[in-house]
């Protein structure tokens, strides 16, 4: 399963009908409105997917739900982990926040968070705020229709943007809210920030940007020719597993990178991804990652006004900044699995708390 929500989810199953009416009711307590259904038949699965459109739909306050745990005691009270967990809603009840410090092993050779780090932070969010709310206590988010008819939230795509990586030891903040999209389909936004300063490090999916420089919709190309780079045969681990049985949506980050040229890899550092999810990944699937430069464009991609910025709008010229196009599919018959843009920085000079 892949949990992250992004500019547009979809559900899917393997049953023979949804009950759209139902499903759209519960949905609803946890913040989701106006909700419509349609339904399409694959093989022999049967999905519900989310119409790709752009428009914002109104705020709903979530109401919290009477399903609420058992403390050891037997009693209803909350969770050792929910106790534990740095996170709550906002005052309001329209969003989540919690609390994370970066740990050793989440960083790379510059004793920064790695992409995929941020990204796990962003999904454990996204699991944790239903449950908050006393909704759902699967790990999957979903509502008490949707678990009998073996219904589960699937990304449709995702997309990331990176300003300042936080690093070793660092406490980051997490606020994430999600709202209906289109058919049965919700879209869910983060913001992380720096949680001494609340300086703004990064952002995912839609309502979190600017509108009028919004690039999470732009649409990604497909590599129809031989790519420029390549790395072939990537068989997924058993820790790539999630609970689902299917391969965890961050592990295709990592995919995408096996692919890219070591001199960008040395020299720059990823300030922006966007994925597009075509197809479940199992076990015992053979991938191949596909990655070609991608023209950069005059007016620079995922430039933001604010004092945040971006560094790609502060880059000096083209030679600090580059855009990649990536393909993920299966080695034999090629059928595609995940297509995906990336654009890069230049390297910071870090201080000297931050050095390698």
């Amino acid at each position: 399963m892949m949990l992250l929500a992004p500019s547009s989810t979809s559900l899917s199953s393997s049953s023979s009908s949804c009950n759209a009416a139902l499903i759209r009711k519960e949905c609803r307590l946890f913040g989701a409105s106006r909700l419509t259904i349609s339904i399409r038949r694959q093989n022999d699965a049967v999905s519900c997917e989310a119409a790709d459109s752009s428009s914002a739909s109104s705020w709903t306050a979530p109401i919290v739900a009477e399903t609420k745990e058992k403390d050891a005691g037997g009693g209803v009270g909350k969770s050792a982990a929910y106790r534990l967990r740095q996170g709550s809603l906002t005052e309001d009840g329209l969003s989540y926040k919690e609390k994370f410090i970066v740990r050793c092993y989440e960083v790379g050779t510059n004793k920064t968070a790695t992409v995929e780090t941020i990204a796990n932070l962003l999904q454990e969010v996204a699991c944790n705020h239903p449950q908050s709310l006393g909704f759902s206590t699967d790990g999957f988010g979903t509502t008490t229709t949707m678990r009998k008819l073996h219904l589960i939230w699937a990304t449709a795509r995702m997309h990331i943007e990176i300003y300042k990586y936080p690093a070793w030891s660092d406490v980051v903040e997490v606020e994430s809210w999600f709202e209906s999209k289109g058919e049965i389909g919700i879209r869910r936004d983060w913001i992380l920030k720096d949680y001494a300063t609340q300086e703004v490090l990064g952002r995912a999916t839609r309502l979190a940007f600017p509108e009028e420089k919004n690039g999470s919709l732009k649409k990604i190309a497909k590599l129809e020719d031989a790519a420029q780079y390549s790395r072939q045969g990537l068989v997924p681990r058993r820790a790539d597993l999630d609970m689902n049985q299917h391969v965890n949506n961050v592990a295709y980050i990592g995919w995408f990178l096996e692919s890219m040229p070591q001199e960008i890899i040395d020299n720059h550092e990823l300030e922006t991804i966007t994925l597009d999810y075509k197809r479940e990944c199992q076990q015992h699937d053979v991938i191949d990652s596909h990655t070609s430069p991608e023209p950069v464009e005059d007016t620079k991609v995922s430039e933001l006004n604010g004092s945040n910025g971006t560094a790609a709008a502060a880059a000096e010229g083209k030679e600090d900044y580059c855009q990649f196009l990536h393909l993920l599919r299966l080695s034999g018959d090629g059928l595609e699995i995940n297509r995906g843009r990336t654009e890069w920085r230049k390297k910071p000079t870090r201080d000297a708390n931050h050095s390698v």
